[in-house]
């Protein structure tokens, strides 16, 4: 329970840190962790049943957040995977449309301090910011589209 007021997290995530709890538990107290494993599914099912624990929830507001910080849509989609998030419930809140991975390309960019928001020769390190911005899952047209863009779309700081 303290880890849930602390944190949301997926029934995945869930069950790892208490396994790994389970685990420390069980060394020290020299008993063997798979006696636990009925114990450990119950108390995810309870927690699960009971609301405190919402993949769709925590897929929603992790996919949000990762957007807000200039994530991609494939980064979003990988970060909840690894969390334990289902495939189709990780596919469904990262997809976006161009329009919000555009403005996300064009925020990575700016705390990265590539193309226009770059303080040296621009067309010196084109290729470089491109490829960064692909390496952070952005399709290559748009990642053109920002690298070649002017930046005033954003002078004002806030979303596009």
């Amino acid at each position: 329970m303290h880890y849930l007021e602390r944190y949301s997290a997926p029934a995945a995530q869930l069950r790892r840190v208490l396994a790994r709890k389970i685990a420390l538990s069980c060394r020290h107290h020299g008993e063997d962790p798979a006696q636990h494993a009925t114990t450990l599914d119950d108390v995810v099912a309870r927690c699960v049943s009971s609301g405190l624990v919402d993949d769709k929830r925590f897929a929603e507001a992790r996919a949000a957040t990762l957007r807000r910080r200039g994530r991609s849509a494939w980064a979003v989609a990988a970060s909840l995977a690894a969390k334990g998030v289902g495939r189709e419930l990780a596919e469904r809140a990262s997809s976006f449309d161009d329009d919000e991975e555009l403005a996300a390309a064009r925020t990575t960019a700016r705390r990265k301090r590539l193309g226009p928001w770059s303080r040296g020769d621009r067309a010196a390190s084109r290729q470089k910011d491109l490829a960064a911005l692909a390496r952070a899952g952005f399709p290559i047209a748009i990642a053109r589209a920002v690298i070649d863009g002017a930046g005033d779309e954003d002078a004002d700081g806030g979303a596009a």
